[in-house]
Order: structure tokens, then sequence, then C-alpha cells
């Protein structure tokens, strides 16, 4: 039996909230003519979709994703994946585990964030390009067929709402990411099957779960 477990990016597996804040303030300061910085940005920009964030800084145009690109790249130079990726991914891998990323990133912009390194320990990664975002399960199902896998042999780690309503819809196991972007209680609410509130062991977490056959909830 083939199992996989499926991973959202930010947030999980990459620590990329001062990264999203520096390419908003930064993007804002370019199409506004005035220096904007993070301590400038509303509360909750971290997870609040990009064109809601810069009406509520005066920019009701049209963004640019050559402008939003350069702002990435600038912002993403000093994110890093956290300290327990590595080791996580290779235990998985060992363990004959298929791996996949649903993102609602770029291609070209999971590459800034991904050393080399990690990413050839994913065996899939579905991006923004390439099918319906979150919450629409399409990703994750999109993954999983790559990967020749059954919704019901598989888990979904994520730190949004959304994740958590796309794993639902896929049929997935879904895993709250209690130290990503969003309140633990709020991925509860959204229907988490198990909201982790710490990494800690998290291979160990992950191979357990997706070795019990439990059927996505």
């Amino acid at each position: 039996m083939k199992r996989a477990v499926l991973f959202d990016l930010d947030g999980v597996l990459v620590d990329s909230r001062h990264a999203q804040l520096a390419t908003l303030a930064g993007f804002a300061t370019s199409v506004l003519g005035r220096r904007v910085t993070v301590a400038d940005l509303p509360t909750e920009a971290a997870t609040t979709p990009r064109e809601h964030v810069l009406a509520e800084l005066g920019y009701a145009g049209v963004i640019s994703e050559d402008g939003w690109d350069a702002a990435t790249a600038t912002a993403t130079l000093s994110t890093e994946v956290f300290p327990f990726v590595a080791d996580t991914l290779s235990a998985l891998r060992a363990a004959d585990v298929g791996t996949g990323i649903v993102t609602l990133r770029s291609r070209e912009r999971v590459n800034w964030l991904l050393p080399p390194g990690i990413l050839d320990l994913i065996d899939v990664v579905v991006c923004y390009e390439d099918a319906a975002p979150k919450p629409a399960p399409d990703g994750l199902l999109l993954a999983l067929d790559k990967l020749g896998v059954v919704p019901g042999d598989a888990v979904f780690v994520g730190d949004m709402e959304s994740d958590m309503h796309a794993a639902r819809a896929a049929s997935v196991t879904s895993i709250g990411s209690g130290w990503g972007f969003s309140d633990p209680s709020a991925l509860t609410r959204a229907g988490a099957a198990l909201v982790l509130p710490r990494a800690d062991d998290l291979a160990g977490t992950l191979l357990s779960l997706a070795g019990t056959g439990r059927r996505g909830r």
C-alpha cells in the first residue's frame, strides 16, 4: 500500500512570515511612492489577501506580477526552511512514503524559497498554475494522482483554514501545523483531524499517521 504525506509550503516547511510581510511592504513602497515598512502593515497582513492589504494602504490598482516578483525575490533572500524539514523528509523517503507540496506559490517562487537539497527530497510539487487553488481539493488530488496514492492513504499538513478545507474536500487526513501562520484553535475549528502545536518528532508522528490507514476526515 503506497502512502503519502503532502505539505503546504509557507509556514509549514518554510519560515516565510517575515518575507511575506517584507514583500508587501516593498511592493507598497514602490507603487505608492512613499516608504512603507513592515510595521506600517495592517494587522493580520500575513494571512490577508494581498489585494486587501494594499487597498488598506491606499493602493487599489492592478498588481504588476513583475513588480511583485522583484519584491518577492528580494524579500526571500533571507528565508530558510525550518530546522526539522530535512530530517523529516529524509525519514519519509527512507520509509518509502511519497511526499508532495501543494502551494499557492508559482513554481518560479517555489524555487526561490527552497534550496536544491530540499527539493530533491520532494517527489511532487503542485503550484498555483497547476490546479485550482485551495480551498479547492484539486491540487491535493493532482499530487496524489501523480504519486499513485489514494486519498485515504494520505495526510496533508497545512497551517491555514483553507488547507484544512481542501484536505477535507479531498478526503485526506488534515493535520494542522501549529507553528505556522494561523492560531491552532482556528485550524481545529476548520476541521483539522489533528493539530500539532510544535514540530517535535514530526517525522515519527507523520509516519505513524501515514501507516495507520486512517481515513481522511
